[in-house]
């Protein structure tokens, strides 16, 4: 498994080296384009899970314990925690962005049937992970609920809403922009008032997040670190980004509003890292301090993640409802809501029970990416190589973007 995934971690960035030589200043044009904002608060709340709000707290002591992990000892906590979610790794999801913005559409590669039934797996199974680490984490930040290590029936009653939330919000895209900027706001928020119960009293607030902060810098000093497998926990999460990456890229491509290519990459790499090294650097704060989040906090945190996790679902459920021809439209409402629920609730008890495995489906993943480079090379290699845009049916006038449900 460890080679499987070196290899798509090379495939990758060679891919992304090569579309940036031919491709780098075409302009990326999406069939529905919104503004860049909008673009990024899609990415951020549809890229991301619960995993972002309640993994660091849980994870910082383990980076720490060098004699457990000596292979952690190249950096600190909280650049190896940015490292396992920040800015390399967001590359992956540009690649597929842009594959299904620019190339997609002319080599139909998805469109195959045996690629199609395993894409819309992988983007179902990856639904039901989703609501599953919700699951298994509530019992940590809600301790209040339980005895704070078993997950009891609230939780699961909790988890249940979620899908049906994130399943009503997948019938119109105009829920789905609502979600995303609502989520993104909530989240500056979180970031805002624990910011400010860190630091302010401490004397000197920005003097002491800045030197947190700072801390990040490792990360970059040693950025090749970051790109194979550190151990197999670090696998894990590139496995885990990877059965991400393609669902991610073919909900984003669309709302691509006609940024150059180079500037995609940028933003995708940038935004998205700035507001995750931020959140990190106050959390290693609390960490470090052994600052309580309990009470308001921990409540807190749920609610993001919460949100989080209705953003991720809703665009995976209107992504492969779209690609199976289960829409709204053809079900029914009533059928539509009752047959995705019914069906990534028995999905995450699947997980719960440890029937499935997040790796199992980023390994499909990255089958895809290189069967796709093989069929593009054999038998679509002049239509790629004809590729001086975005479709022209996608071109429009970028100061009168609008949303279409």
């Amino acid at each position: 498994m460890t080679t499987l995934l070196s290899a798509g971690i090379l495939l990758t960035f060679v891919a992304i080296a090569l579309i940036l030589y031919r491709w780098g200043n075409i302009r990326c044009i999406g069939v529905t384009p919104v503004h860049t904002f909008t673009f990024i608060a899609i990415l951020f709340t549809s890229g991301l899970d619960v995993g972002l709000i309640m993994f660091p707290l849980t994870e910082f002591a383990g980076y720490a314990d060098l004699a457990a992990s000596p292979e952690y000892a190249f950096s600190n906590p909280l650049a190896i925690e940015f490292g396992f979610w920040g800015f390399l790794i967001w590359g992956f999801y540009f690649l597929t962005c842009f594959y299904f913005c620019v190339i997609e559409p002319r080599v139909g590669f998805f469109e195959l049937a045996p690629v199609k039934f395993i894409n819309n797996l992988v983007i179902i199974g990856t639904c039901a992970f989703t609501a599953f680490l919700l699951l298994s984490n509530l019992p940590w930040y809600i301790p209040d609920v339980g005895d704070g290590s078993t997950v009891v029936g609230s939780f699961y009653l909790i988890v249940l809403l979620v899908i049906a939330a994130a399943v009503y919000s997948s019938t119109s895209l105009r829920y789905v922009k609502i979600l995303s900027l609502g989520t993104s706001w909530l989240f500056l928020a979180l970031i805002a008032a624990m910011w400010g119960s860190a630091f302010i009293g401490t004397g000197n607030a920005l003097g002491e997040f800045a030197g947190t902060f700072a801390l990040l810098g490792d990360y970059f000093g040693n950025l090749h670190r970051f790109v194979l497998p550190i151990n197999d926990y670090h696998e894990f999460y590139l496995y885990w980004w990877f059965s991400w990456s393609i669902m991610i890229g073919q909900f984003t491509a669309r709302f691509a509003g006609g940024l150059r290519t180079w500037q995609l990459l940028a933003a995708m790499l940038i935004f998205p890292s700035l507001a995750i090294g931020t959140w990190f650097s106050v959390l290693y704060y609390f960490h470090i301090n052994e600052l309580s989040t309990a009470g308001v906090f921990n409540w807190a945190m749920v609610v993001v993640g919460i949100s989080m996790v209705i953003n991720s679902l809703d665009s995976l459920i209107r992504l492969y409802s779209d690609n199976l021809g289960l829409s709204v439209a053809k079900l029914g409402k009533g059928r539509y809501l009752a047959g995705h629920l019914v069906a990534l609730a028995a999905l995450t008890l699947l997980f719960q029970l440890d029937f499935l495995e997040i790796q199992w489906v980023g390994a499909l993943v990255i089958g895809l990416f290189f069967a796709c480079a093989g069929y593009m090379l054999l038998y679509k290699r002049a239509e790629v190589l004809a590729i001086a845009g975005s479709p022209a049916a996608n071109r429009m006038d970028y100061r009168k973007l609008e949303w279409v449900n």
